[in-house]
């Protein structure tokens, strides 16, 4: 693809010398002949004679558009007309526009009307458009257009400059997207047109950062190509400069220090009960870490049996990490001690930052802290957990089960419900650690770890914002090929949609840009916070599925149908039975009950019958996963299902037959300890629901697809 790249220069810059925010429609013109994007044919009249022959040149049926910098939305201010016909038609609509523009606001710069070709009636309406993410940047946008878009809301958002490939999977990537393909014998639309189409907007706003937003609405598609009858362009300021970015392997070489560390000093140690500096002693001997511990304190020569420092400076030999546990005021003279002895890591525990409005004194530190190339956890935070070293670095209680779940939250309470919930389900972790106002170390630099981290399975991430939406989307990307990233995004609300200048604007001032982009990336969106707990805790449980077909075997018709329900809700396919598989399992189950999916074994069956029909699912090549509904009964009772369950799968694994099975457990409060007993086996079960565990093999699934892993 080619660009007249000066040409929109020109443009631009003149627009922005008159301190202009918006280009009118003849601007708009220039810009997207520059970069090839098909619009009417058209041109500017300052009279009415003017339009007239501009109507007869560009041949009749018209649309006249007012043209002011001033007015943004014509058709509020009664500056539009269209279906014109006659040069007395065009005569009559110029004056009236002007009037009423006029009429709308007086102190309007009027600068005539556009006449433009009118489109021939057909085609489907579809908007295209880009806007200024503040997380993410410039992101292109594609959804149905016309004056329905922001009631429909059909939408789909990519990073700019997307792909081909990208554009066209926002093609399919709306709820209408069969209407693109053709309905009711309606004709297909050109969907390489369109493509094209997108990638040429995202193009130029990546070429010119000072396009805010960009909004071709409506953009007529028909199978011959697209052609976008209204444009509408916003300028502003330069992007601000970029933040510092880190390479993967300098983030890598910090992080295995921070995570792995041989010697932590602590700064603000206390002998004193109650104070942080105690807590946080007493976590990092009482928890058995290894290395080295430092207490620094000026006024103390010995803490917790460990001999004290005046300063960090005088701590003998290298340090990993300093932890901070000394008021806000105090901290940037110890980070420049910190600073100066090359201490990579500076965990900073207190508040009195930037979410106390201090936000010179956050800048401050982080000013110090690039200058000696110290990076900073923090403030703001607990703390931090390093299971597999033996490292409890925080004033919170402490958490020593060692597994394969990496937990980060950016809020304090947050992270203590992580820490209640990984202690009430003896969830296994490699690490749990506390982001708070972020200030430089954040969630991609931690993703860029733990993707590298052998001992971490499954990442789970709480936030509320994202510093730099890209860079985590780029450490998204390559870690989701190898293990599952869960995030719960937080605080995310239609607010910014108010301020908006453009459709596409309004549509991405809510949380859909994030909801997109975060799926790009491969990552698991949890809709609550146990979500995000319970798929960390179940993800690493299960193996990864080599197909779509699910098939729920149950003792109970009416589990049937809400797990069937709950199939559906999570984007999972029910498994057509073929006619020998549905008679293979016709001959275990009672007359009464039924096979097809779900197979109901019914609820007076005894054991024999489960496990009759789960070795049948396991043994099946065609089924890939299994949904097992269980209904407590004395005949078969919750222990003596889930033993059986746990042994007929452990048996077909050890033979290397490996699916993802998932249990919902109804009964009285045995089921409680007979799905505790499940999960440590491999088999996630939840007892009185339908809607958890199938949920949990969803997100399972949404992560095989992402990484390529599902291979039938």
């Amino acid at each position: 693809m080619t660009y007249d790249k000066d040409a929109v220069r020109a443009v631009l810059d003149a627009a922005r010398a008159e301190g202009r925010t918006a280009l009118t429609a003849p601007e708009g013109k220039r810009i997207t002949d520059a970069y090839s994007i098909p619009t009417p044919a058209e041109g500017l009249a300052e009279s009415a004679d003017e339009a007239v022959a501009l109507a007869d040149r560009i041949g009749f049926p018209v649309v006249l558009k007012i043209v002011s910098p001033d007015i943004l939305h014509k058709t509020d201010a009664g500056g539009v007309r269209v279906g014109l016909t006659s040069g007395a038609e065009v005569r009559g609509a110029f004056t009236a526009i002007v009037d009423n523009a006029r009429t709308y606001d007086p102190k309007a710069r009027i600068q005539g009307v556009q006449v433009q070709q009118m489109i021939p009636d057909g085609g489907q309406e579809v908007i295209v458009g880009a806007v200024t993410d503040p997380t993410f940047g410039k992101v292109v946008a594609f959804g149905l257009g016309g004056v329905l878009v922001e009631v429909l809301k059909d939408i789909t958002f990519r990073l700019a400059p997307a792909s081909e490939d990208e554009a066209l999977s926002m093609l399919d990537g709306i709820r209408a997207a069969e209407v693109l393909r053709g309905v009711r014998g309606g004709e297909a639309v050109d969907r390489g047109a369109l493509a094209d189409l997108i990638v040429r907007v995202s193009r130029l706003v990546a070429d010119f950062p000072e396009i805010t937003e960009v909004d071709l609405n409506p953009v007529f598609a028909t199978a011959s190509g697209v052609l976008a009858a209204d444009v509408r362009l916003l300028i502003g300021d330069a992007p601000p400069p970029p933040r510092r970015r880190y390479s993967r392997e300098e983030i890598l070489g910090t992080m295995r220090r921070l995570m792995q560390p041989r010697s932590v000093a602590v700064v603000g140690a206390s002998n004193e009960p109650g104070k942080i500096g105690n807590s946080v002693m007493r976590n990092l001997i009482d928890g058995g870490f290894p290395g080295e511990i430092h207490p620094v304190n000026p006024k103390a020569d010995d803490i917790l049996g460990r001999k004290a420092y005046r300063r960090v400076g005088d701590v003998p030999g290298e340090v990993d990490v300093a932890v901070f546990a000394i008021p806000a005021k105090f901290v940037p003279a110890a980070l420049e001690e910190v600073g100066r002895k090359g201490i990579p890591n500076a965990v900073l525990i207190p508040s009195g930052f930037a979410e106390t409005g201090e936000h010179e004194l956050q800048q401050r530190i982080v000013e110090i802290a690039e200058a000696h190339g110290t990076r900073l956890l923090g403030p703001n935070i607990y703390g931090y957990y390093s299971t597999w070293q033996d490292l409890c670095a925080t004033f919170c209680t402490p958490y020593d089960v060692k597994g394969p779940v990496a937990l980060t939250s950016q809020s304090g309470g947050i992270g203590m419900a992580i820490l209640g919930f990984a202690r009430t389900t003896r969830t296994g972790v490699s690490a749990i650690v506390g982001l708070g106002n972020k200030s430089d170390v954040d969630e991609d630099d931690l993703l860029t770890w733990f993707g590298e981290d052998d001992r971490t399975q499954c990442i789970a991430m709480h936030l509320e914002d994202l510093k730099d939406g890209r860079a985590f989307v780029a450490a998204a990307r390559a870690t989701v090929p190898r293990k599952p990233v869960v995030v719960l995004k937080a605080g995310r609300t239609a607010a910014g949609a108010r301020a908006a200048g453009s459709h596409t604007g309004a549509l991405a001032g809510d949380d859909a840009v994030y909801d997109d982009i975060l799926r790009q990336a491969g990552v698991i969106r949890a809709p609550g916070l146990n979500e995000m707990l319970e798929y960390a805790r179940a993800l690493p449980v299960l193996p990864t599925p080599q197909g779509d077909n699910v098939v729920i075997i149950t003792g109970a018709g009416g589990s049937g149908v809400l797990l069937s329900d709950a199939i559906v809700d999570n984007g999972l396919s029910l498994m057509e039975i073929p006619e020998d598989l549905d008679a293979a399992f016709r001959r275990f189950i009672p007359p009464f009950g039924a096979a097809g999916n779900p197979v109901d074994i019914t609820g007076g069956e005894p054991p024999a019958t489960y496990e009759a029909t789960i070795r049948l699912g396991l043994a099946d090549p065609r089924i890939h996963a299994l949904v097992l509904g269980y209904w407590h009964t004395i005949v078969t009772p919750p222990m003596v299902f889930a033993e059986l369950t746990a042994r007929v799968v452990a048996e077909f694994r050890e033979r290397g037959i490996a699916k993802p099975v998932v249990a919902s457990l109804a009964g009285d409060t045995e089921v409680e300890e007979a799905c505790a007993y499940l999960f440590e086996r491999g088999v996630v079960a939840y007892p009185y629901t339908t809607e958890k565990p199938v949920a949990v093999l969803g997100a399972k699934y949404r992560w095989a697809r992402s990484a390529g892993l599902l291979t039938t």
